[in-house]
């Protein structure tokens, strides 16, 4: 990890328009669409299709979006595109599986992928520019090629495994000759559907060869995806929820994500003095989120990993955080056939049959993605996003306890170490963390995460996007050192 800019902790300053992203590519067409008219949608929208191509570990039009929007003068909305179960999905199939629960990489967890339908609903309501421009520093990416940055290098390698359950996929992401990073490497049949969706816009997935790709892929493994499921996909605009911590009205997505539990842990820790000072704060911090992850466990629902993450702001003021995923890196690891994307593996976010979030047709599992903003006086004061899975709404509360709470500068807060909760009492530290907080976490019963999962042991402490207005008006822009991204004053 990169160490905090001594010169520099405050982050990128700018005036009126601002990009925080994951990856270089993605903050030069998020800033291209803002030069050239675009709003705060457009240019978000841009730089994820982008990611969808550079960062296929974590993202792409296999996954789901999920969004949170501050237009200026007027109520916040959240939008969420997560996908459902198949229409077709059996629980009877459940009964041959362990704890009759969907495993990690198991055609079981394949959804309906909502990213390309979400960017559609999003740019409809919020877009200034026309829908085929978004797409152009995407195809270009992908037919062209582009050079594999550190990050995205060094996971590729790390969920080889991953790819190799899959023929299609190991094939499409080199498994035999994975690339290193600085080397380029291209998605010819990607770049193809990407310019199929610019010029006939969501039909051309939903209604098109991606769909009948993914319904051959997923049924000749024993799924029931199907074209119907893709042609019947919706997302939705909604009202988020909040909370208040720290005089600032805190936004996070409802049901069916977990944004719920950084609420609740804020709403406790709001009422504590928090001195950063003191070991015990950052235990307290640790207990609340603690129980607010496992009261979200219980509760999340439908109420009808792995994530990217872009922040921006546009000219006229309107703010967007906008987050999508595939889940886990390379998703459910099942490609769709000639379209140069993998299926995400969401499925694997339902409970048992029979909890509120067991599985059944047509159901939205409880999801991981939380993009979040932060409101002052009533007015947009931040937008923020922390990717990696279970780590996002422990990101927010860390993070956001260091600004509102500390007031830390924004970049010396993403920089600064973090914990992670990865079971009950299993807690990882980041390398950097402070001697004696470390000791205190030890002491209150806290022990070291191993052999959980793919990353247990090597614990992912996520990376955040952060865009906020400070007092004079003035934007700044942080990314996080965690990843290959960067924030760009426009």
């Amino acid at each position: 990890m990169k160490p905090i800019s001594q010169d520099n902790p405050w982050g990128v300053v700018g005036n009126s328009r601002m990009v925080a992203t994951g990856h270089p590519l993605a903050a030069q067409a998020a800033a291209r669409m803002l030069r050239e008219g675009g709003s705060a949608i457009d240019a978000a929208i841009a730089a994820d299709a982008v990611l969808g191509v550079v960062e296929p570990m974590a993202t792409g039009i296999g996954g789901d979006v999920l969004a949170m929007v501050v237009p200026p003068g007027e109520a916040p909305l959240s939008y969420n595109g997560t996908g459902r179960a198949p229409a077709q999905f059996s629980l009877d199939a459940l009964d041959r599986l362990p704890g009759r629960r969907i495993p990690e990489r198991h055609v079981f967890s394949v959804t309906v992928p909502g990213v390309v339908r979400g960017w559609h609903d999003l740019h409809s309501r919020f877009g200034r520019l026309p829908w085929q421009r978004l797409f152009q520093a995407a195809i270009q990416a992908a037919r062209g090629g582009f050079p594999v940055a550190p990050v995205a290098a060094r996971e590729w390698a790390l969920f080889e495994p991953v790819l190799r359950l899959d023929p299609v996929s190991a094939a499409l992401y080199r498994a035999d000759a994975l690339p290193r990073a600085g080397e380029t490497f291209a998605n010819p049949e990607l770049a193809a559907v990407l310019e199929a969706i610019a010029n006939e816009g969501p039909d051309a997935f939903y209604l098109g060869a991606p769909a009948v790709a993914a319904e051959r892929a997923v049924q000749q493994r024993g799924g029931a995806l199907a074209q119907a499921d893709f042609a019947g996909h919706s997302g939705h605009f909604a009202p988020p929820a909040s909370a208040r911590f720290r005089g600032l009205t805190v936004l996070e997505c409802p049901p069916n994500t977990h944004g719920i539990a950084v609420l609740h842990a804020l709403q406790a820790l709001d009422a504590l003095s928090l001195d950063p000072a003191d070991p015990a704060t950052t235990v307290a911090m640790v207990e609340h989120m603690g129980r607010a992850m496992q009261h979200a466990k219980e509760t999340v629902a439908d109420p009808a990993g792995n994530t990217v993450c872009t922040v921006v702001v546009d000219d006229s003021g309107l703010a967007v955080t906008l987050m999508s995923s595939i889940f886990k890196r390379f998703g459910s690891g099942i490609a769709a056939p000639g379209c140069g994307f993998v299926l995400q593996n969401r499925g694997f976010g339902f409970s048992q049959p029979g909890h509120i979030n067991g599985p059944g047709p047509g159901k939205r599992p409880y999801h991981t993605v939380v993009p979040a903003a932060v409101l002052k006086d009533g007015a947009f004061h931040a937008g923020l996003g922390v990717v990696g899975g279970a780590m996002q709404p422990q990101g927010h509360v860390q993070l956001i306890t260091r600004l509102a709470a500390w007031g830390q500068p924004l970049q010396a807060a993403i920089d600064a170490p973090r914990w992670r909760l990865e079971a009950d009492r299993a807690l990882a530290l980041e390398t950097g963390m402070p001697p004696e907080v470390a000791a205190a976490l030890r002491a209150a019963g806290y022990h070291e995460p191993q052999g959980l999962g793919e990353l247990g042991g090597r614990s992912d402490f996520g990376g955040a996007q952060v865009v906020l207005r400070d007092p004079a008006g003035r934007l700044i822009g942080g990314s996080d050192p965690r990843k290959d991204g960067m924030a760009l004053a426009v």
